[in-house]
């Protein structure tokens, strides 16, 4: 298991949900001048769960989170479970009825955060990922899954279209979002040991990920829309998934 450096996150909402949600706060900065609601609450919170809580002024906490809109509240996470390529088969044996989000080079850590808490609340097994030129778990990712990359296990891998096609070989199903393409999603069987495949914001799919699908199925969308944020899509496709294994 690979380790990442310890990181901050800011702001009291993504704070209050990081200790609500048992994550791994190991600390907690306040603005010496708050003594509002939220900072009592918060400061409560930390106390019932025996996390050490520090007054700083607010130039401290500028440099602890640059350029992040932290309201005067500030936490350190602790360490970030990561999983090694070579981890992943172990991860999905064990599953029940495994599924995999695969997301094809997204750039944006807001995106990725958004990805993972979708992939989170639907039950994904894991999420995989390319190792390079895509974006990896930082404190901000952390802070817009709120909670979900402790929940479900991301995966970069060196090769994305190799790791589909090992998957593939062992019987999952790789199914790639398109929106020119004509089949639906709602028209594809999303049952079984099934990949889906995402692009990212540039380009979306790349041609050596499309060719290594099985399938490409488009979201159906009204007027002349030509396509989701890529975190809009993943959410659609996932819960369309877990709609259909919930009734199978």
């Amino acid at each position: 298991m690979a380790q990442q450096s310890q990181e901050y996150i800011g702001g009291f909402h993504a704070v209050t949900a990081a200790v609500q949600q048992g994550q791994a706060v190991t600390a907690i900065w306040l603005a010496a001048q708050r003594r509002d609601e939220r900072s009592r609450a918060l400061l409560a919170l930390a106390q019932e769960r025996r996390i050490s809580v520090h007054e700083a002024d607010m130039t401290a906490l500028d440099a602890m989170l640059p350029q992040v809109r932290h309201q005067g509240c500030v936490a350190e996470l602790g360490l970030v479970q990561a999983y090694r390529e070579s981890q992943l088969p172990q991860l999905l044996a064990a599953a029940d009825a495994p599924w995999v989000l695969a997301l094809d080079q997204v750039q944006d850590p807001h995106n990725l955060g958004a990805c993972l808490r979708s992939a989170a609340a639907a039950g994904v097994t894991a999420v995989i990922a390319p190792r390079k030129r895509a974006a990896g778990i930082t404190a901000t990712v952390r802070k817009v899954a709120v909670g979900a990359t402790e929940r479900v296990p991301f995966v970069p891998v060196t090769n994305l279209t190799r790791a589909l096609q090992r998957l593939q070989k062992d019987g999952f199903w790789a199914i790639g979002l398109a929106g020119e393409v004509d089949t639906r999603l709602y028209d594809v069987d999303l049952r079984g040991r099934l990949v889906l495949v995402l692009g990212g914001e540039a380009r979306g799919l790349r041609e050596r990920t499309r060719t290594a699908c099985d399938v490409l199925a488009s979201i159906p969308m009204h007027n002349d829309m030509e396509s989701l944020n890529v975190s809009v899509a993943a959410g659609v496709a996932l819960f369309e998934a877990l709609r259909q294994r919930l009734s199978n």
